[in-house]
């Protein structure tokens, strides 16, 4: 670790060997880990924001990848966030250094232990076969977690549904107003033959282009688009149905902190949310665009569960 010299990958500092057990200090970063910033800050920042971060990750990756090192535990709990909203990868518990000289430079492990599954490529998975383009599978996935702010990968899915659904090629659908391109990246970087996945010299590049011109983030990916699969559909927040009321489907989408202002208006039953819009949200409070969306994302599954026989309504 302390060979690394880049500014997104965390930088260390020293180490204590006077104490027990040995401990390592690195640079300080105010914002601690990505995945809980950003659902602290959830729908607080805009497009090009996300994509300098993830543009950052995927910066610190490439060197790393240069540096013939395969990090095997990318994702969004092990970067690091300072104040200036630069991420660094950080957690280098699982990297392995891989041979220069070997034509299919790749890590198998022997001990068979546990690894990351949601993060983890099907070939690391079946084989314990690391290589950098396993950490490209993973970064894929770090990037469908920045852009639903922290949400996470496959939602309550367990493990094994999440194997069987990655072997039937089935992939993560597109975060609500995702950008088109940020989620056919995704998808590259989810490519069932690790040789076709993008290089991080490539993602980085792909990533330049947007932040250089912001207007294609402006194509959004209609929610569901791509591969899709039942056990997908499996969202961390339930239906309205699955809800015995209106403050326990804001607290399954994360939006507990609007109860008070619902009671307040009167909105108490499922019935009289089916017509809310975005200026009704302004005037009970909600301000941030992304939770906007997420709750009208949530409404209108309503409104589609409504219009079919088949589906229970609270």
């Amino acid at each position: 670790m302390g060979q690394f010299q880049h500014p997104n990958i965390i930088h260390l500092e020293g180490i204590i060997t006077a104490s027990c057990p040995v401990m390592i200090l690195t640079e300080y970063m105010e914002n601690g880990a990505l995945d809980a910033f950003l659902r602290l800050n959830d729908g607080q920042f805009s497009p090009i924001q996300l994509v300098s971060m993830m543009r950052g990750i995927a910066s610190g990756m490439k060197y790393l990848s240069e540096m013939s090192y395969v990090h095997r535990d990318l994702a969004a709990r092990n970067i690091l966030v300072n104040s200036n909203l630069v991420c660094k990868v950080s957690d280098f518990g699982l990297s392995r250094f891989l041979q220069e000289n070997s034509t299919d430079p790749t890590y198998t492990s022997s001990l068979g232990g546990k690894i990351p599954i949601r993060w983890t490529a099907p070939e690391a998975i079946a084989f314990r076969k690391f290589t950098s383009a396993s950490d490209t599978w993973s970064y894929g996935i770090v990037m469908w977690e920045v852009m639903s702010f922290g949400e996470r990968p496959y939602w309550d899915m367990s493990n094994q549904d999440v194997i069987n659904a990655i072997e039937q090629d089935y992939r993560l659908p597109p975060p609500p107003d995702c950008p088109t391109l940020l989620h056919q990246l995704m998808l590259d970087c989810w490519q069932k033959e690790r040789s076709a996945r993008p290089p991080f010299s490539n993602i980085v590049s792909a990533l330049d282009k947007l932040i250089r011109n912001p207007a294609s983030l402006k194509i959004v990916s209609q929610d569901g688009a791509g591969p899709s699969h039942p056990l997908l559909d499996q969202r961390g927040a339930p239906p309205l149905s699955a809800c015995a009321s209106v403050g326990e489907w804001l607290r399954a989408l994360r939006m507990e902190r609007y109860e008070d202002g619902f009671l307040q208006a009167g909105l108490t039953s499922f019935h009289l949310l089916e017509h809310l819009s975005t200026e009704d949200l302004l005037r009970i409070g909600v301000t941030l665009p992304g939770h906007q969306r997420k709750i009208l994302h949530s409404l209108q599954d309503l409104r589609v569960q409504a219009g079919d026989p088949t589906t229970a309504r609270c």
